[in-house]
């Protein structure tokens, strides 16, 4: 993808109805875009990276061929998507009563 291909895809996803906020973190932890506070951005990366690690880890370990493609995590308040891509994670947050 190009640069203004992955930019009008964030704009999309930031546009839909109930969406919060979304994080895009590198494979080293280095969020490159955020729409978030700093200390919500950081607090949720850091376990967020954890999370996913963890869930791909249980994937290869019921299925060594399978990998992790989407992981989606649901609070009584809001509801986060995670979408590894390449190394990098792409988070969404939103509210999923709107």
């Amino acid at each position: 993808m190009t640069s203004a291909e992955v930019e009008n895809t964030l704009k999309r996803i930031q546009g839909h109805k109930g969406v919060l906020g979304l994080i895009v973190v590198n494979p080293e932890g280095i969020i490159l875009r955020t729409t978030l506070d700093n200390s919500t951005t950081l607090q949720l990366a850091n376990s967020i990276q954890q999370i996913t690690a963890l869930a791909k880890s249980v994937v290869r370990d019921v299925d060594p061929q399978n990998d992790l493609t989407f992981l989606r995590i649901r609070s009584k308040k809001n509801e986060i998507m995670v979408a590894p891509e390449d190394g990098y994670l792409l988070v969404v947050i939103q509210n999923p009563s709107e």
